[in-house]
């Protein structure tokens, strides 16, 4: 038997598939960007300080880690429609807990914890698993790249319709009225669980032919691929998850115009890198892109936090969105060209290493902004030495986060050269 083995049906009969995996990104986007988009709510609300919300952001990605982690080992087993539905078992329930737990847990602190790790099991699944659907389903080898970029900007465009949908119904409805939001967004998981029921599935890669995790881990390019995974991850979710706030409490801008202008055109135009790549990808070498897009992203938060107009530090933080919009989709797509064989196993633990940086990254801006915000030290000395002093912190908090796109560059100079020399080595073909 030889692998990939032949699709048992026409590609045409994929597409509903496809389209559901589509959906299940703009679900992830839902779990995702929901809660931050209400910190301004827990905070004023529910008394909740700058770092117990940066913890609910470390919580949520540090179960979905934990989640890619377990998932790595069944998977491959089990198939992909059962974890696929239980994912948005779990993500609609996490949403309905997300309106209900704070009025009925014993803290409401506690209530918006119990939440986020329930739907945080279920990202964490579909972080897993709709990728490698995806660069499964039959197509061009040329286009997978593409194809996984395109895939990834549906996060986007779910990240931009959570963003404008949430900002401007919590405006209508008032904050007292904010648990209705968690429920009308429930729907979306909702109806895409039925569609993954039915929609048909491609095989996952048998075990015998499954490149193994050791020899993955063995392999320098690989590790390079994690470090640039993690980088990705931190990169793109402290910008993403701070800048509502960072909008409202350290440039000064309401919370409507704060959030259009800063995380909403951050998702239009992470969205737009990632739809131009699907559509044109296959003409761009993917790992010199990445080293650029590393250097403009670092750029990005440096205008965000240096820039003594509050419109230049918005440009920044919108911008960053294209700046990370191939960071992701972009090492997966590595990965799967580089390791054929790796299969789901290979896409989740490349998603525990993405996972971890939105992990950490959007927690240490939470905890240095508090940091630099309360007394005395280094950090407070940072904050003041800024051109605009923030009492809120965050811009010393979003300075330190610019650690990880420089790594991020440097990660991926060294994985063009080490591809590069590897190419050179090679006995020319025939």
């Amino acid at each position: 038997m030889t692998w990939p083995a032949p699709a048992a049906l026409p590609v045409e009969a994929y597409a509903a598939t496809r389209r559901a995996c589509y959906t299940g990104y703009v679900t992830q986007a839902i779990v995702n960007n929901l809660a931050p988009l209400l910190f301004i709510v827990f905070q004023t609300r529910y008394d909740v300080p700058l770092e117990m919300l940066g913890r609910l952001v470390l919580l949520n990605f540090g179960v979905q880690l934990l989640t890619d982690v377990v998932a790595v080992r069944f998977v491959g087993r089990v198939g992909y429609r059962r974890p696929l539905v239980l994912a948005h078992v779990l993500s609609v329930a996490g949403l309905v807990l997300l309106a209900a737990a704070p009025a009925l847990a014993p803290s409401a602190y506690a209530g918006l914890a119990v939440a986020v790790v329930v739907y945080a099991i279920g990202g964490g699944l579909l972080e897993v698993l709709v990728s490698p659907v995806v660069d499964a389903l039959p197509s061009p080898a040329a286009r997978k790249a593409a194809q996984m970029s395109l895939l990834h900007s549906f996060y986007c465009w779910g990240q931009v319709a959570v963003v404008a949908g949430t900002t401007l119904l919590l405006a209508v409805v008032g904050e007292r009225a904010w648990h209705v939001l968690p429920l009308l967004w429930a729907a979306v998981p909702l109806v895409n669980l039925v569609a993954f029921l039915r929609v048909p599935m491609p095989p996952t890669v048998p075990e015998e032919h499954r490149t193994p995790l050791r020899s993955l881990f063995s392999a320098p390019a690989f590790l390079t691929l994690t470090l640039l995974m993690l980088c990705a991850g931190a990169a793109e979710l402290t910008m993403a998850q701070w800048s509502s706030l960072f909008a409202e409490q350290g440039l000064g801008v309401s919370k409507v115009w704060g959030d259009l202008a800063g995380p909403c055109l951050f998702a239009v135009l992470m969205g737009a890198g990632r739809f131009a790549y699907g559509l044109w990808g296959e003409r761009v070498p993917l790992a010199p892109a990445l080293v650029g897009c590393g250097a403009l992203a670092t750029a990005c938060y440096l205008l965000a936090v240096l820039s003594s107009a509050p419109a230049l530090s918005l440009v920044g933080c919108a911008v960053c969105g294209l700046a990370v919009s191939l960071l992701w989709p972009g090492t997966f797509s590595l990965a799967s060209a580089r390791f054929p064989l790796g299969g789901a196993a290979m896409f989740g633990v490349l998603a525990v290493f993405g996972d971890a940086g939105g992990s950490v990254g959007p927690w240490l801006a939470g905890a240095v902004g508090d940091a630099a915000a309360g007394g005395s030290g280094t950090l407070a000395a940072l904050r003041d030495a800024l051109p605009v002093p923030d009492a809120s912190g965050l811009r010393v908090g979003l300075l330190v986060g610019t650690v990880f796109p420089v790594l991020l560059v440097v990660a991926g100079a060294w994985y063009v050269v080490v591809t590069r020399r590897a190419a050179a080595a090679a006995p020319p073909a025939g």
